[in-house]
């Protein structure tokens, strides 16, 4: 009977969204990154699991904060909006933090925003934060995943 209660006791937690944290927003260690003379706060995802959740759940985010996603190897990358909240612009990365193309993205949609071309590095950040800065394709984004040696 004890194994019996623990179990419902277990899966009343899971229910109310307790135990999983999948309605939350994940918070990760963030580096400093700059883009000209602009600061960036960046969250970093690394793990499949942080890249899968990124900035979902998240009803806002200070302007100077984004999200990096850094992945293992160099691919054509692919993102979509699924429970993001805010309107987003990504750029993805060449491994020199060269901007290969920006795309703007709006919230709880599902289309595909891809790279032009394999890349390791993604950064997200509130949409318009690039255009209003005049960061484009061909921009430097700067900090140590950029910094030769550091890969």
């Amino acid at each position: 009977m004890n194994l019996t209660r623990r179990a419902a006791a277990l899966l009343l937690l899971a229910a109310s969204g307790w135990a999983g944290a999948q309605d939350s927003a994940q918070r990760l260690r963030t580096i400093p990154l700059n883009a000209g003379m602009h600061n960036i706060k960046a969250e970093v995802a690394m793990t499949e699991e942080q890249r899968q959740i990124g900035l979902m759940h998240r009803k806002e985010m200070p302007t100077n904060d984004g999200m990096l996603f850094i992945f293992e190897q160099k691919a054509p990358r692919c993102f979509w909006m699924k429970n993001t909240l805010l309107p987003l612009s990504i750029a993805f990365l060449a491994d020199d933090g060269t901007v290969v193309n920006i795309e703007d993205m709006q919230p709880q949609q599902l289309d595909s925003h891809c790279s032009t071309q394999p890349v390791r590095y993604a950064l997200e950040m509130n949409q318009g934060w690039f255009a209003k800065r005049g960061i484009k394709a061909g921009s430097k984004i700067s900090g140590a995943p950029f910094n030769t040696g550091a890969r």
